[in-house]
């Protein structure tokens, strides 16, 4: 499939998006009651939303919480533009040369907070020289200080990948499992939980953070894309670095060392969010297309025209 000069096409996608998460910017702000900006700043400084089944001590205060429906009705548009808006930066980055600096192994220092509390675990005393308690002071107070400043969200470059090995497993919500009861009458009844309504209050801190990662992705795609190309050239200098040592280790007999890299930016299949697995014009529009979902299958198909290696010219 050939495409030409994308710019022009990566633009007018970039401007469908922008309307787009102006529409969700503003579904967000009816549920909020108040301008997005002042609940980026909230959402910036909010504690993180502690595990399901544990206690309430990190529970969101009620202004950075959305209903549910309207909280999925948002993900089920974000979600898609994340993927489109990823798909266009690298469609963005095709052409971009990087020059890597030399590489300089870098001496891994443990850090001395790490050993104390391991020791503190097991109930062992922990005596430190002067020097050590200094660094183990100065690494208290820069854990202290990172986790004061504010979260920031940068939209990911690459697509979360699908864990080959994991097992779904069937659970029963709390409002549907049997009622068992005792042989004893006079035993009370514990009324079950009732199930989930669509107006619970959901913390939505983190979604906030994803739109407004969003809009600074689409404000400066160029910048993105010198993002993109300055990964994928580490990406590749580290697999060929990893080739190399495997062919060494291989002439010696040896096995080589095993380190995971992505090959692709990009997972197979349908991409995230969306609902056409591939870019067909001529195709009947069903009825349940929406227009994110066009749009990522075009960018889907221009990022794995980018991503192509140079054809080599054989006339």
């Amino acid at each position: 499939m050939e495409f030409g000069d994308a710019s022009t096409t990566i633009e007018r996608y970039r401007q469908a998006l922008k309307h787009i998460l102006l529409m969700l910017v503003g579904m967000a702000e009816m549920g909020f009651g108040r301008p997005l900006s002042l609940v980026l700043g909230e959402a910036a400084v909010a504690p993180r939303p502690g595990r399901a089944g544990k206690t309430g001590r990190n529970k969101p205060s009620p202004p950075l919480c959305l209903p549910r429906h309207l909280y999925r009705a948002i993900l089920l548009l974000l979600r898609p533009a994340e993927s489109a808006a990823r798909r266009l930066i690298i469609a963005a980055a095709k052409g971009i040369v990087v020059v890597l600096p030399p590489l300089r192994p870098r001496k891994l220092k443990p850090k001395i907070s790490d050993t104390v509390a391991a020791m503190r675990r097991l109930g062992l005393a922990v005596s430190l020289s002067r020097e050590d308690f200094a660094r183990y002071e100065a690494e208290r107070k820069a854990a202290e200080r990172r986790a004061s400043r504010p979260r920031t969200l940068n939209l990911p470059l690459l697509d979360a990948l699908k864990y080959p090995f994991r097992i779904r497993r069937n659970y029963v919500p709390a409002h549907a499992v049997p009622r068992i009861r005792s042989l004893d009458d006079d035993a009370p009844r514990i009324p079950l939980p009732p199930p989930p309504s669509q107006n619970d209050p959901i913390n939505a801190a983190k979604l906030t953070l994803r739109l407004d990662a969003l809009g600074q992705a689409l404000d400066d795609l160029p910048g993105q894309a010198q993002r993109f190309a300055r990964w994928k050239a580490r990406n590749d200098a580290g697999l060929a670095r990893d080739k190399a040592a495997r062919d060494a280790a291989a002439a010696q007999g040896k096995p080589g060392p095993v380190r995971f890299r992505r090959f692709s930016p990009l997972r197979r299949g349908r991409p995230p969010g969306g609902r056409l697995p591939r870019f067909d014009p001529d195709a009947p529009k069903r009825k349940n297309i929406r227009e994110v979902d066009e749009i990522l299958a075009h960018a889907n198909a221009m990022a794995y025209y980018a991503l192509e290696p140079p054809r080599r010219d054989t006339s």
